[in-house]
């Protein structure tokens, strides 16, 4: 009688959601297995910078927040302006380094989702540049991800993304300015 009780509460509560997601079931496993690999796809693809493969993941707007890291403002993009974004902070010899964990995943029907993790990024910069801006070659982050999904006829696809910072440290020129 415990478990039922605990397990309604869960479903019914919007903000327990987001900590906990839906409960896996044989009919979400294979889409939430799905999600979690694209999620972390993107990441894999931003490190080894196959921006082709980092696009694929993607619908072809895009809600984006980054204003943690950015300021301005969220805004809905065409995903290559994300992609391009990307590619000219991470050119050059600057490497990064994603990991993501805590996957939660909720349904809203059957053809859109939302993914919340926990990540954690740095950037590294070869150390020449670095000598007159502080000196330190790396920057990193940690904060949360929300990852919106829909459902496209190839398959699930990225449509939202929010990165909230809740601390960073390092030299901040890495984090601004793109690889040599």
């Amino acid at each position: 009688m415990k478990h039922a009780i605990f397990a309604f509460t869960l479903a019914a509560s919007p903000a327990l959601a987001d900590v906990s997601g839906d409960p896996v079931t044989l009919e979400t496993l294979v889409d939430q297995a799905e999600m979690i690999r694209i999620a972390d796809a993107i990441d894999a693809a931003v490190d080894a910078k196959d921006w082709r493969a980092a696009r694929a993941q993607f619908t072809d707007e895009i809600s984006v927040d980054f204003t943690s890291l950015t300021g301005g403002s969220p805004a809905t993009i065409p995903a290559d302006a994300l992609i391009e974004g990307w590619s000219a902070n991470l050119s050059g010899e600057k490497q990064s380094f994603h990991l993501r964990g805590n996957h939660r995943i909720t349904f809203d029907g059957a053809d859109a989702a939302v993914l919340h993790s926990h990540g954690y990024a740095w950037n590294q910069m070869a150390s020449g540049a670095l000598a007159e801006n502080g000196g330190d070659a790396l920057w990193e982050v940690w904060g949360t991800y929300v990852h919106g999904f829909e459902r496209t006829q190839d398959g699930w696809r990225v449509n939202a993304m929010t990165f909230t910072a809740t601390a960073e440290r390092g030299n901040a020129y890495v984090r601004n300015t793109p690889g040599g």
